[in-house]
């Protein structure tokens, strides 16, 4: 963590790889608007939250302002897509939408590098933070694996389809199983939120809808367990056509 207005915008103006900001709500200086504008060219992401929050994260004397250092560098989504067809590969990504369990995304991040698989793709907000204890959920993958933040999923998806890949979004509201899709080709799959699954605006923009086929009476896995079934079927495709 980092902590006090200054300081923060010191890491920001230094090119740190930041998490996010958080903001005491109501804090309205000119040292704060100057901060939100710094982050704000940067790119950088932050949010307002009560001061009894801050006071949560850190007992120490934050000013107001906490910053939280990312353990892991943000790659540029547009230079992966690049590599993957220079080196003769067909791109495989896995799109994250607000999944907010740190075990979840690190358990989810262990199977995407054991697959294979190129990056997976995060939002700007409603995400867990890449922490620690996501870094030791993954065993280690995160330092392997290529993480992308992007500012707009459903945008990120034209530029997904623009260079040839298909986005697939796994929800129990589909019509079609996972196991009919076509996955032996440039391929993004999409998961959703643990509580909600994925939100209305990506669901509209994916390609297609494919769904696990349920027994049980239940009706829904654990997203990192639907995440793993998901992409090992890929896998599968992908595999076959090697054979």
């Amino acid at each position: 963590m980092v902590f006090g207005t200054r300081a923060v915008m010191e890491a920001i103006k230094a090119g740190r790889e930041i998490e996010k900001i958080f903001i005491q709500a109501g804090l309205n200086n000119e040292l704060i608007r100057e901060l939100i504008n710094t982050a704000q060219a940067k790119k950088v992401p932050y949010s307002f939250i009560p001061q009894q929050k801050l006071n949560s994260m850190s007992s120490k004397n934050h000013q107001g302002v906490i910053c939280l250092l990312s353990i892991v560098q943000y790659a540029p989504l547009e230079n992966i897509i690049d590599k993957c067809y220079e080196e003769g590969r067909e791109p495989f990504f896995l799109v994250l939408d607000r999944i907010t369990d740190v075990r979840n995304f690190g358990a989810i991040a262990r199977t995407v590098e054991c697959a294979g698989l190129d990056a997976i793709i995060i939002g700007e907000k409603g995400n867990a933070p890449i922490s620690a204890d996501a870094m030791k959920t993954s065993a280690g993958a995160l330092n392997h694996l290529p993480v992308c933040r992007v500012k707009d999923i459903p945008k990120t998806f034209r530029l997904l389809k623009d260079n040839g890949i298909k986005v697939i979004a796994c929800t129990e509201k589909a019509s079609e199983s996972l196991y009919e899709m076509e996955m032996n080709c440039p391929l993004a799959l999409v998961m959703g939120s643990e509580e909600d699954g994925i939100s209305p605006e990506i669901l509209k923009a994916a390609d297609h809808l494919a769904k696990i086929p349920m027994q049980g009476n239940i009706g829904s896995l654990n997203v990192s367990v639907a995440a793993g079934v998901s992409i090992y079927e890929a896998v599968r495709q992908r595999g076959l056509s090697k054979k």
